[in-house]
């Protein structure tokens, strides 16, 4: 296939003269069905946009987000209603005094073992 770039020129040229011809018709028929094969115009149809909804269907799809909502806004609601009827408060993390103790005396003889360990070698 020889391309050269007088024929591209002329190839892009009868295109042009073709869109041109095309718009011509179409205003001429008030922008009836006129059936083209033009990228341009079968872009239009696949351009990306969502199908329209309905004002039913988009209510129910409303409806259904508020019920979520309400399930979740009512679960997160009762949990802390319920432990601030307790006495004590619940932690949210960190470790307790007496934890901390606990782990300094088992890494104190830990460390007192390995001395031992290695004074014997």
């Amino acid at each position: 296939m020889d391309l050269s770039l007088d024929k591209l020129k002329e190839a892009v040229s009868i295109r042009e003269q073709i869109e041109t011809l095309e718009r011509r018709l179409k205003s001429l028929f008030g922008g009836g069905s006129v059936v083209s094969s033009s990228p341009s115009t079968s872009a239009a149809k696949t351009d990306g946009r969502r199908r329209p909804m309905s004002a039913a269907t988009r209510a129910k799809l409303a409806a259904a987000a508020r019920a979520r909502w309400a399930r979740r806004g009512t679960a997160s609601q009762s949990s802390p209603a319920a432990s601030t009827s307790s006495s004590k408060k619940k932690r949210k993390g960190g470790i307790t005094p007496e934890g901390r103790r606990r782990l300094a005396e088992a890494m104190r003889a830990r460390w007192a073992a390995r001395r031992k360990a290695a004074g014997r070698k």
